[in-house]
């Protein structure tokens, strides 16, 4: 979808034009020597057999045998839309037309950027990411540009260093067949705990403006609003 005139990826299938997501991620995970092939959407189990979720794709090297000797994961996260998607569609399909806008104001679709991060991608991280930390596998996660940039700004190591690659792409317009084309645009290399640390923490509001909120309701109270809790003189009389 358009959002402030840029092309939003919301759904993970458009990541997988001329599969270059599969291609990056393999050139961070093995040598350029190595043999592999990607399997898709492979069950992932905890220590007590239960389900921890889909890995979207798991690179797995193999020998000249056809042993498997390593393998690593590649997390795809599209954005979800909030808003009323289902009037605008209708009203396009009353009229179909390549002038058609959607109209702005109340429930208005647009990308959801904090949803998409805190309900997808960090508990994808924390648990399906810290099983694959735990056995020393490298990580991929393949994200569109402006996505990314919504996140806290994350502490970067070197490749040969790094536990998870964000690989990060863009559409970008050629003029010549006027379409968009999935483009790598950045590459950047992190920690897995200090990278979780980081996501998971969030930047506290100003004290002052959170005492504010506090007198207020204080206020109120005794005002003569009933308290949430019982007096001394409610617990003896009762």
């Amino acid at each position: 979808m358009f959002h402030n005139n840029n092309p939003v990826i919301t759904c993970p299938t458009r990541f997988r034009e001329d599969w270059l997501i599969i291609e990056n991620a393999a050139k961070f995970a093995f040598d350029e020597k190595t043999k592999w092939t990607s399997l898709s959407e492979i069950k992932l189990l905890d220590k007590n057999g239960q389900s921890a979720g889909n890995i979207d794709f798991v690179l797995v090297a193999y020998n000249d045998k056809g042993q498997l000797i390593d393998f690593a994961s590649l997390e795809v996260q599209g954005v979800y839309i909030s808003g009323n998607l289902r009037n605008p569609f209708d009203s396009y399909i009353n009229k179909p037309t390549s002038k058609f806008a959607w109209t702005t104001g109340y429930n208005s679709p647009k990308p959801d950027y904090l949803s998409s991060s805190r309900k997808r991608l960090i508990p994808q991280m924390l648990y399906k990411g810290g099983i694959f930390q735990t056995w020393k596998k490298k990580q991929t996660v393949a994200l569109q540009k402006s996505f990314f940039d919504t996140l806290p700004k994350l502490p970067t190591v070197s490749k040969e260093k790094a536990d998870i690659a964000w690989f990060l792409y863009d559409l970008v317009l050629d003029k010549e067949t006027n379409q968009y084309n999935l483009t790598l645009v950045e590459t950047v290399y992190t920690d897995f705990e200090a990278a979780l640390f980081r996501v998971t923490t969030p930047e506290p509001g100003k004290l002052e403006d959170f005492i504010n909120i506090l007198q207020d309701r204080l206020d109120e109270r005794l005002e003569g609003y009933s308290p949430d809790t019982p007096s001394l003189t409610d617990i003896i009389s009762s």
